[in-house]
């Protein structure tokens, strides 16, 4: 993975243009569900679409999307280094925090990561049961146990990453009834998480 261009949002303020080169979306529905794509648009694409899915009308909404026309990749802004004030303050009042980000790959597959343990299990699980392949990773980039990742800020200090390949990714976004199993699957975990 090549080197971020920006250290932060404020790096990436200064150079890039809101409304041009990115845009920002915000859905504030729960107190304690958020679903975010930090990498929404055309950075990773397909993100923004499963992200919107698995929020539905239900639980809060984030997503940061690239809208250049080529070179969206100096849009992303690591895990650990992403701090847009609008995200951070949508995040800061939710206990749970479910990120969606993109994995290169040719195989259908998902990696969850997160330091809510309980939660990152069950989505794998809850996926693995709705037919899709999904692994916990509890090492590594994907891991996603560092305090500082985007989806362990909200409230708890604890959240889930799903790294989706890119061969999932286009899967999901050309198959509407797939998409809608994918989604409830993780919603389905998410339920019984919050009602514990």
């Amino acid at each position: 993975m090549a080197a971020d261009a920006y250290k932060n949002f404020g790096d990436l303020i200064v150079h890039e243009i809101e409304g041009k080169d990115f845009s920002v979306l915000e859905c504030p529905r729960s107190p304690t569900v958020a679903i975010i794509a930090p990498h929404g648009g055309k950075i990773e694409c397909g993100t923004s679409t499963i992200a919107t899915a698995i929020a539905a009308e239900d639980y809060s909404l984030y997503i940061f999307e690239g809208l250049k026309a080529g070179t969206n990749r100096t849009l992303h802004i690591t895990s650990t280094n992403f701090d847009e004030p609008r995200c951070l303050k949508l995040i800061g009042s939710c206990d749970v925090v479910v990120a969606i980000h993109g994995l290169k790959g040719t195989e259908q597959r998902v990696d969850v990561g997160g330091k809510d343990r309980a939660l990152r299990d069950s989505i794998a699980n809850s996926l693995k049961n709705a037919d899709f392949t999904s692994a916990v990773v509890t090492s590594g980039n994907h891991a996603a146990i560092s305090t500082m990742n985007i989806c362990n800020r909200g409230r708890s200090g604890a959240g889930v990453q799903l790294e989706i390949t890119r061969a999932l990714r286009n899967a999901l976004r050309s198959d509407a009834t797939r998409l809608g199993k994918f989604a409830e699957a993780v919603r389905g975990a998410l339920k019984g998480h919050i009602s514990n």
